[in-house]
């Protein structure tokens, strides 16, 4: 067969195009590729797919919150039916320190001595032959400590809070201008506290891994977030070579950041080591809670100084957070004031406290979302206090370049989501006075927040063959967690060969495939298609000289290191504006949303079902984040007195509104694809929101989340 024609090959140095030629698939509707596979059964997730003699683990986790371990009584455990073996500390295989996102990670070094950091620390795995079996048997499983006095009580204050170290994810704190002469000289100052509970990840589908050896190779199938990044870590932890180790999710019900690298899975691959057959650990919901992180509680002091126009003169933001004894995670709550206002003197401070608590971890948006909290309540307050409208107070002080870094930004359309939310919402209506409107026995209140999140790009490699029956097969160790990256990637590689959409083959999620960022800090898609959108100039050169495809095809293959090493300096973000009304009962405290709308600019938006799905997602969150979520910690025991179902509630459907989401043009000529990422922004400030909506409704500040009943009802309501 000939050569399919393709467009004419550009260089990587010539500047990118905002759309390629071809199908213009990218920007149109597109149902999921795989959604029929899902609604059906067809797909199979990592605890789904059969394997010959495979075993089950079920972990064991410890009941104390700190001591050591005095004994594991094994014996009869081991004598119960079908039970194969028991790994624990002084038997399971010893693994070298692995390094993660954050360096060196103690948390991976599971089953190597006595030690219990923290109440839900692995200490042993039951094999058996079968799951219920193996439960059973780990139940029974008798484990003595000797305790130790532990602290989980997180409070700003704490002794132990510190100045973690910048790195590649903490940023340095910032100090420009006299803070204090400015708040001084300031016509109306806000100085507040906000705080944040421990949140956790709930996603669908458990995590889940199996582990078996095949020839002399490793071979996982997992539920992560980025396969090849998880074959790294294993090749780090068992000492192996990376060509040995074969990782591959290819469809996840769901992350948020949860499914990086889990203990289930490090256990799994001990147990197939030992015992030479496949091993599948899958954990409950109840161990879902306990070790694959959450977000840490944060308290955060914000300090605005304006003059009596609204002009910020002094911004300070200290950021306290939770985080382990066992491994530093630092919520950079920050980013938000780094990146939204400018002011002529800004101090932005960030600390941690350990505690005996589980490692926290990357939830969605991270950071961003209880940081735009505190920021964007403050702003709220500043605006009452200047008698300044919300969205002109934040136009006022709209900066020129990125506030902390001082770098310009890639693109910035906020203004534009501020205008276009605001007449899609009937802002002009709103009557600025709190508690003066009511409907029957609920008082109304509208509010708003800025919303921002980090954009960036990663290097990643991809290859495209030319199949000899006309068709395109891509691979890129890309992860779909249920965003619809798939599809995206499968329009942008239509449009980059020129070919229908039904002409590409998109396979994912296969460390095989070579290194690939995985989908986390709303960088997955735009990283991925820069690398698939090369593979495609790479193979038009190829197949430029119109010789016949053979049978095994014709395979290009990039690599956007580089090219995104050598990028010039900018401040790549997604913008919005979140607006919220509510209905509060000043008798009882309830609140309820009667409605939200995000506008956002987020670049080019490959298809907007998908894209659409998102920002309603991350609303919805933020919906819950406001209202109802809380992980409560027992401080006697240590655990959560919550940690399930049951207990944790989220934002059930009852509790969801008419949710709208929607964008404006925002041109980033940033990265070759004009994308950015917006799994995440749609959480960033609907909390805050919606806070100010109870505000508005009510004539009391909430500075606290959840916005509980009884925080309602003990702050009182202006309107009683």
């Amino acid at each position: 067969m000939t050569a399919p024609s393709l467009p004419v090959a550009r260089t990587t140095t010539e500047s990118a195009p905002t759309r390629t030629s071809g199908t213009n698939a990218v920007g149109t509707p597109h149902a999921r590729v795989e959604g029929r596979a899902k609604v059906t059964g067809e797909a199979r997730y990592a605890g789904d797919i059969p394997f010959a003699e495979l075993a089950h683990g079920w972990l064991v986790l410890s009941t104390v919150a700190r001591g050591r371990i005095r004994s594991i009584d094994t014996g009869p455990v081991l004598a119960m039916s079908g039970v194969l073996s028991v790994l624990h500390h002084e038997n399971a295989p010893r693994l070298t320190p692995g390094v993660g996102l954050m360096g060196p990670d103690p948390s991976t070094l599971l089953l190597q001595d006595d030690r219990v950091p923290y109440r839900g620390w692995p200490v042993a795995l039951v094999v058996a032959e079968t799951s219920e079996q193996a439960r059973a048997a780990a139940e029974a499983l008798v484990v003595t400590y000797d305790e130790e006095p532990h602290d989980v009580v997180f409070a700003a204050d704490h002794p132990g809070a510190y100045t973690p170290e910048a790195s590649g994810l903490v940023q340095e704190d910032v100090e420009r201008g006299d803070v204090e002469a400015e708040l001084a000289a300031s016509a109306a100052v806000v100085d507040e506290e906000y705080t944040t509970p421990e949140e956790y990840h709930n996603a669908m589908e458990p995590h889940a891994a199996m582990a078996r050896w095949e020839n002399g190779r490793l071979e996982v199938v997992d539920s992560n977030q980025g396969s090849n990044a998880v074959a790294q870590l294993l090749a780090a932890l068992f000492s192996l070579d990376a060509a040995s180790v074969r990782v591959r999710s290819e469809h996840v019900g769901g992350a948020f950041g949860s499914k990086g690298f889990g203990a289930h899975l490090i256990l799994a691959v001990m147990a197939a080591t030992v015992l030479d057959r496949p091993v599948r650990v899958v954990l409950t919901r109840r161990q879902v809670f306990s070790f694959v992180g959450f977000r840490p509680a944060t308290a955060q002091r914000v300090r605005l100084g304006a003059d009596a126009d609204g002009r910020l003169r002094a911004l300070e933001h200290e950021a306290i957070s939770l985080s382990s004894t066992l491994h530093q995670f630092v919520e950079s709550s920050t980013r938000h004031s780094r990146a939204l206002y400018g002011a002529d003197a800004l101090r932005i401070r960030t600390k941690v406290v350990p505690l005996d608590v589980p490692a926290p971890s990357f939830m969605r948006a991270p950071g961003w979302a209880p940081g735009s909290f505190a920021v964007e309540s403050a702003m709220d307050e500043l605006a009452e206090k200047t008698g300044k409208d919300p969205i002109r107070l934040r136009v006022r002080n709209e900066p020129a370049v990125a506030p902390a870094s001082g770098l310009p930004f890639s693109s910035r359309n906020v203004i534009a989501c501020y205008e276009e939310g605001a007449r899609r919402f009937g802002w002009a209506d709103r009557d600025p006075r709190p508690g003066t409107r009511r409907d029957g026995r609920w008082s109304l209140g509208v509010g708003m927040a800025a919303s921002a999140h980090s954009a960036g790009v990663a290097p990643a490699t991809a290859s495209i063959t030319a199949e000899a029956d006309g068709t395109f097969t891509v691979r890129i160790a890309a992860a779909d967690i249920g965003t619809g990256a798939r599809t995206a990637l499968t329009q942008i590689a239509a449009d980059a060969l020129a070919v229908s959409q039904e002409a590409v083959r998109m396979k994912i999620a296969d460390s095989d495939f070579g290194p690939a960022f995985l989908a986390g800090g709303s960088m997955g898609t735009t990283s991925w298609a820069w690398a698939i959108t090369e593979a495609a100039v790479a193979l038009s050169k190829k197949l430029a000289l119109g010789d016949p495809i053979p049978a095994e095809g014709v395979t290009a293959k990039a690599d956007t290191t580089e090219l995104v090493g050598g990028r010039d300096q900018r401040e790549s973000l997604g913008f919005g504006a979140q607006f919220a009304e509510v209905a509060v009962d000043v008798t009882t405290g309830e609140v309820r949303v009667r409605r939200m709308l995000g506008i956002f600019a987020v670049g080019r938006v490959v298809n907007p079902v998908t894209a659409r799905s998102q920002l309603i997602g991350g609303m919805t969150w933020g919906l819950s984040m406001a209202l109802h979520e809380e992980g409560i910690r027992d401080t006697a025991s240590g655990g959560l007195a919550n940690g399930d179902l049951a207990g944790y509630h989220f934002a059930a459907n009852a509790d969801v509104p008419a949710i709208e989401a929607d964008w404006v043009d925002d041109p980033d000529t940033y990265n070759p694809s004009g994308i950015k990422g917006l799994g995440e922004i749609g959480i960033v400030g609907g909390a805050a929101a919606i806070a100010n909506a109870v505000w508005h409704a009510t004539g009391v500040r909430q500075r606290h989340l959840p916005i509980r009943l009884d925080r309602v009802l003990t702050a009182g309501t202006a309107t009683h």
